[in-house]
């Protein structure tokens, strides 16, 4: 049975927990502070991803007095924050609205042509120095509403609204989300060092779309996480799976950077020896990176290295043999039984040949 007055109790302290107010910023004054770095976009937020048509739909839809969504700002720094970079106090990090910042800025600055308008055609092909003096000045002067998070918010109230202004839409993927809400040592290896790895970037592929939303670190994440954990996976959803890990990992104290790293390497190292011209694509020349195949070879070398030093080449060829691309391909490749069966089977075909 439902506690009502403990429930209250809960709405009522978390309620307090989040602090903002609402304002209406110029275009003027968002692009004025963004291009000073006062308004920043901070690391758990995704790369500038909008195509110009996307980019030209916004600057139309203000242009006719449209409505778009609200930005979400936050004057962050608290005490332990500060301790880090005082010179970031006073700026305000960008929550939610990174593209349409990006884009505003874009757009004053002389980098944005607009394309594929549907309404106001004229202005295809136009720049911002295009429009006359007047107008130019109607535009900066466009009221943006704006909610501020005070910096009486601390981190977690910051994720949350994050977590919570990313779920419709342009919706976040898990990995980009996990990189602000999951930080520390962990996060720091998979985002600074492996995918930065230039022997891991030359045996995979991804699209640039693809590859600015996190796809390469989502694989890195479920190598570690499979690699230590898989016959632990269950029932339970694998994005709760990698959440739990990432989140452990980071808060492990006696975590060691370089046991992990080395880790990578040696498998990545493995990959290229053997697989020097596909690495972990289905055929060489593929456009992406199999997230299946990825998991099967990566986590199926680490098991073995980590028995065995290998040095020599060995046999691949049942990567490419039905029976392995059936256990990479088809439906619920995600069920624990089918991930299992994928890794040990590269597993056995690799120490029956030592």
């Amino acid at each position: 049975m439902v506690n009502f007055e403990l429930a209250e109790a809960q709405i009522i302290q978390k309620k307090q927990e989040v602090d903002f107010d609402t304002r209406e910023f110029t275009i003027e004054f968002l692009v004025s502070k963004f291009n000073k770095g006062a308004i920043y976009v901070p690391d758990y937020q995704r790369d500038f991803i909008w195509d110009r048509k996307r980019q030209s739909r916004l600057i139309e839809s203000l242009l006719l007095g449209l409505p778009i969504p609200s930005i979400f700002l936050a004057d962050v720094y608290d005490n332990a924050e500060l301790s880090k970079n005082t010179d970031r106090e006073g700026d305000l990090e960008i929550v939610d609205g990174c593209q349409r910042i990006n884009t505003l800025s874009t757009f004053v600055n002389n980098e944005l042509q607009l394309v594929d308008l549907e309404v106001l055609t004229e202005l295809n092909g136009k720049k911002f120095s295009d429009f006359s003096p007047g107008r130019q000045k109607r535009f900066l002067n466009i009221p943006i509403k704006t909610i501020v998070l005070s910096d009486k918010n601390n981190a977690e109230a910051r994720f949350m609204m994050f977590d919570r202004v990313n779920t419709g839409g342009d919706e976040l993927r898990d990995m980009e989300k996990r990189k602000g809400i999951y930080g520390g040592k962990f996060t720091d290896l998979i985002y600074n060092k492996c995918a930065k790895n230039e022997l891991f970037k030359q045996l995979t592929y991804f699209t640039p779309t693809v590859g600015k939303r996190n796809e390469a670190e989502e694989l890195i994440l479920r190598f570690f996480a499979y690699a230590d954990r898989y016959p632990n996976f269950n029932d339970n959803s694998q994005a709760d799976f990698l959440d739990n890990y990432l989140k452990n990992k980071n808060e492990d104290k006696s975590f060691d950077e370089s046991v992990y790293y080395n880790r990578f390497v040696n498998m990545v190292n493995f990959i290229n020896l053997n697989f020097p011209n596909k690495g972990f694509l289905k055929y060489e020349g593929s456009q992406k990176t199999p997230r299946v195949r990825f998991e099967a070879l990566s986590v199926g070398v680490d098991m073995v290295l980590r028995e065995r030093k290998i040095s020599q080449k060995i046999d691949v060829s049942w990567a490419d043999e039905d029976e392995f691309n059936t256990l990479v391909t088809g439906s619920n490749t995600s069920s624990p039984k089918r991930v299992r069966e994928r890794i040990e089977y590269v597993k056995h075909k690799i120490l029956a040949q030592l």
